[in-house]
């Protein structure tokens, strides 16, 4: 790819940058719980496994992992979301607060539990770790509307103090209409929406991926004339600036409103050991990119950087900008 090598002292320079961006994430916040434990034997009560507990770990995860990445990169984080009054979403709260992260728009909504996805892995004596169970804690009833409205008070409160807002809505019912009209109000909003684009319209960028832009457009895409009207397509839903399909192993795909389209193949297609999250990885080192004044190409480049990383380790990951910095000269050697 000539144009990374052309481009290489640009990009350094842009993650030295990632320290002065400032973000507000609007998101659906979910916390991942993995608890794993040794299979003792099977009990007498049902055909079951009985696991003796090892140790519990707990993640952010949903919107929260979107937060968690930009802090893990260097940005000066806000959040803005919900969380029940319950244990989990007091676990999500003190991870951001460790990690620097300003938690004022984390409000309570004592009625509805903390999205909380707990996975329950065993193993017998020198055998892999396999998960044998997901328990997911969630409402499908939407949030009062005083509190929606009360968090779009927040987010119009942070506009002014912050460069880009990001909205990662994993549909579990923050981003009602009050919310998400706050949250364009911004000159750069970036949208990961799974699904309904179409209701951020005019937002300056979305990142669907394969799966979710077809869902948006109502047809596969399956070859390359396929991704070029897709692009087309979406642009035209959502009335966006710019527009990036993430394609996994096939790279990314940007569109822009101005008609131009680019192609980024994949960094990393051969230590793929798990996609989870990879998404918002994406999206944090993208933002910080177009922050710190990247072209869109550029930001791309550094949100596939970003995701080449993490989908080397199991489960929501993060990334750093020196581990950002060590993977572009591996790129580099190997040009």
């Amino acid at each position: 790819m000539p144009q990374l090598k052309s481009s290489a002292k640009r990009l350094f320079d842009l993650l030295d940058k990632f320290t002065q961006a400032r973000v507000l994430v609007v998101g659906d916040l979910t916390l991942d719980e993995f608890l794993t434990g040794q299979v003792e034997r099977i009990s007498r009560e049902a055909p079951v496994l009985i696991l003796r507990h090892e140790n519990t770990r707990q993640v952010p995860g949903g919107g929260a992992n979107a937060v968690y990445n930009l802090a893990k990169l260097g940005a000066q984080v806000k959040v803005a979301g919900l969380v029940g009054k319950d244990d989990q979403g007091q676990a999500l709260r003190q991870i951001f607060e460790t990690a620097g992260i300003d938690t004022s728009g984390m409000l309570l909504d004592p009625p509805r539990p903390t999205v909380t996805k707990t996975r329950i892995s065993g193993h017998a004596r020198q055998s892999v770790t396999q998960q044998i169970v997901r328990v997911d804690r969630k409402s499908d009833e939407l949030p009062d509307p005083d509190l929606q409205i009360q968090l779009a008070e927040y987010i119009r409160q942070q506009l002014e103090t912050v460069d880009a807002v990001v909205c990662s809505d994993y549909g579990d019912g923050v981003f009602t209409q009050p919310v998400i009209e706050a949250a364009l109000c911004h000159r750069q909003t970036i949208v990961d929406a799974q699904v309904s684009l179409q209701r951020y319209q005019g937002a300056t960028l979305f990142t669907p991926n394969l799966p979710e832009a077809e869902q948006a457009v109502g047809y596969a895409i399956a070859s390359p004339s396929a991704v070029a009207q897709a692009g087309r397509d979406l642009l035209n839903l959502t009335q966006a600036q710019q527009m990036l399909i993430t394609r996994g192993e096939e790279g990314m795909s940007l569109f822009d409103s101005d008609g131009t389209q680019q192609h980024i193949p994949a960094f990393n297609r051969t230590d793929v050991f798990d996609v989870t999250g990879a998404g918002d990885t994406v999206v944090a080192a993208l933002t910080l990119g177009l922050v710190c004044g990247a072209s869109f190409w550029e930001a791309a480049v550094l949100g596939n950087l970003a995701a080449s990383i993490v989908v080397r380790q199991f489960g929501t990951a993060t990334t750093s900008p020196e581990e950002m910095k060590a993977a572009l000269l591996g790129l580099l050697e190997e040009e």
